[in-house]
This record gives structure tokens, C-alpha cells and sequence, in this order.
């Protein structure tokens, strides 16, 4: 019924063109949400407008060049609505998550993204959520650009596609027109995020409290789990890497890492740089921190207990380090993520 009724304002008043893509290769119950998210929190927007006297803004619709797309081995097909070579002009465009065999499914979805950047160049604004940012950076849109993805993906993403300035930390990217966000169902604060840039904040803040999403959430640091980047083939840099996982409560001396390693400091440092893309001091930042919080979400122990066990001296300066890379304070991360520590 709600359909029919935003179709049939829609023959009065014009309304804008919300195309959510469906690939068309096997795709996942991630790639489900996505679609289903965007669909609800967009219908739901447009509803809170018709509640305030307005005209609903979207016309908000399925779109891909296949007959239907099948999930998880066939558990769950989708249908698109219309078949994109019939959609000529559309202000927006959602790519949802797509599966893992990223290589394949760019390959098999290249008209979809021929059809994007043709959008683009027509003024169209585009917003990938998670791994389909490997869709999106595919068709060349990403180039020289920002782009979040899941923390889990962004040494794949950087691998294939090194043009792309990955950020690692941040929710959402917002830059000429396009949008990405992190990963998991983070999508649903770039939803809102979506909806205060084209509606107006009051729309936002009712969708955050009707689908009780977080709203103004920029970061997802704190969501990190580092687990060191080894995706490389530098066996020099792999063995210093353990070195620092192994002794990283110690104190390390770089200098003399080096010379054990036989690498000259300056050429040690830039090889490190190249295979982690962390200095040696920022990766042994890192691995210091995450020992932190396996601690504040495990044990009992208090901050500085946790401080001294991960190397540091400095309550200051450990605090300063910890908030740098997961969003938060030692405390807060605390509170948050061990319910027997209270």
C-alpha cells in the first residue's frame, strides 16, 4: 500500500532516483542486509517527510542486469526490480557487499560498473558499503580518492588496487560526490549519514531512533583487531615483524634490530614501510595496544597493570597511543568491552 501511494505522488510531484544495485554473481546474506537496509531506512525517510506535510524526496528502486542473483548457493535469490539499461538518469547509487572472490566478481560485474561511472560523469553520487568498495574501485571512480572499507580488507583493497587512498580508521568517506563506509553492518551509519545529507537532520535523528543506529559515528578504530600485516613476500621484514610480536614489552631498539638483521637502518625502515605500511615504531604502537586490549576485555587489571604488561611507563603517553589508534580511552575501551571489569 505504501508503494502504490509513494508511486502514485510520484506521477504529481518528481521525485529523486535511488538505485540500489543488485551484482549479478554470487553474492551474500551481508550483500541481503545491504540491499534491505538501504530499501527500509530510505522507505522509512520518505514516509517521516509524507508524515510532515512534505513530498517523499526518493524513488527508491532494485536495479541490475541480471534476471535474479542467488545467495549463499542458492539459499535466497534476488530479483532486480528494473534492468539498468532502462534507468537513463538516477541521483544516487548504493553498491551493497558483495562475497570474497573480489578478483571474479569485479571481472563478471564490469557492465554494472561501466553503467556507474557513465552515471557519475552525469552528476550521479555513489555510495559503495564495505567490500563492494572492491566494485566501486574497480571501475577507476576510487583513484587518487578516500575510501573506508573493513578493517579485515583494507591490505586486499590497497593490494589491488594501490591507486586508492585506503583509509583504515574511518567509518565513513565523503569526497566528490562519493561515499564509502567500514564494514559489517556499518552500513546502516552511512544510511543515516545519507539520509541527514539528502533529507535534513530531523529525518536522521528519527531513523536513528526508529532502527536504533548510532548516529554521527565517524570511526571504527575501536573495532580494529590487529593482527599484523604479513600479505607480504619480504622475509627480512616477516622475521622483524616476530621479532617485535615476540618482544614487544621489551625494549626495542630499531638500530640494533637492523644490524641483527643485516639491513642498513634507513633501507630497514623503508622496506617495513613498503610490506606493513606502518613505520617499525607504529607497528610495535600497534601490536603494544592490541596486547592492551585483549587485556582490558579478558582480565581484571587495572590500566596501569595493562600499561606496564604492554610496555609502556608513561600513563600520559599510553593513553595518548591508545586513543591514536582505537578511537577511545583505555577506560572507556574498558567499560565498553568487559562487563566484568565494572
Amino acid at each position: 500500500m505504501a508503494f502504490t501511494f509513494i508511486e502514485t505522488i510520484h506521477n504529481f510531484f518528481p521525485m529523486k532516483h535511488l538505485t540500489i544495485l543488485v551484482p549479478n554473481t554470487q553474492m551474500t546474506l551481508s550483500t541481503i542486509s545491504c540491499i534491505v537496509g538501504s530499501y527500509d531506512i530510505f522507505s522509512r525517510a520518505n514516509k517521516y517527510w509524507v508524515d510532515n506535510g512534505k513530498h517523499p524526496l526518493f524513488k527508491v528502486q532494485l536495479a541490475g542486469n541480471a534476471h535474479q542473483s542467488e545467495v549463499n548457493n542458492g539459499l535466497l535469490m534476488v530479483r532486480p526490480q528494473i534492468d539498468i539499461s532502462s534507468v537513463k538518469k538516477t541521483d544516487l547509487i548504493i553498491i551493497p557487499s558483495i562475497a570474497h572472490d573480489f578478483k571474479a566478481i569485479t571481472e563478471e560485474n564490469s557492465s554494472l560498473m561501466k553503467w556507474v561511472v557513465q552515471q557519475y560523469t552525469r552528476g550521479t553520487e555513489v555510495a559503495s558499503m564495505c567490500t563492494g568498495a572492491f566494485l566501486l574501485a574497480s571501475s577507476g571512480l576510487l583513484n587518487g580518492r578516500k575510501c573506508s572499507i573493513h578493517w579485515n580488507s583494507v591490505e586486499k583493497l590497497k593490494t589491488m588496487f594501490p591507486q586508492v587512498d585506503v583509509k583504515k580508521d574511518e567509518l565513513i568517506t565523503d569526497e566528490h560526490g562519493i561515499y564509502t563506509n567500514g564494514g559489517g553492518y556499518s552500513f546502516l551509519n552511512l544510511l543515516i549519514y545519507l539520509v541527514e545529507k539528502y533529507y535534513d537532520r530531523q529525518a536522521a535523528i528519527y531513523c536513528s531512533k526508529i532502527f536504533q543506529i548510532e548516529i554521527d559515528r565517524q570511526n571504527q578504530s575501536a573495532f580494529t583487531i590487529f593482527e599484523g600485516q604479513k600479505s607480504h613476500n619480504d622475509t627480512v621484514i616477516k622475521k622483524a615483524q616476530a621479532y617485535i610480536e615476540d618482544n614487544f614489552s621489551e625494549k626495542i631498539l630499531f638500530e640494533s634490530l637492523s644490524r641483527k638483521l643485516a639491513v642498513g637502518r634507513r633501507n630497514f625502515d623503508r622496506r617495513f614501510i613498503k610490506a606493513t605500511g606502518n613505520t617499525p615504531v607504529e607497528y610495535l604502537q600497534r601490536v603494544k595496544i592490541e596486547s592492551a586490549k585483549k587485556a582490558f576485555e579478558t582480565t581484571r587489571k587495572n590500566i596501569s597493570e595493562v600499561m606496564y604488561e604492554a610496555g609502556y611507563s608513561d600513563l600520559k603517553a599510553f593513553r595518548e597511543v591508545f586513543r591514536k589508534i582505537t578511537g577511545i580511552s583505555p577506560l572507556e575501551y574498558r567499560r565498553k568491552y568487559n562487563k566484568e571489569a565494572l
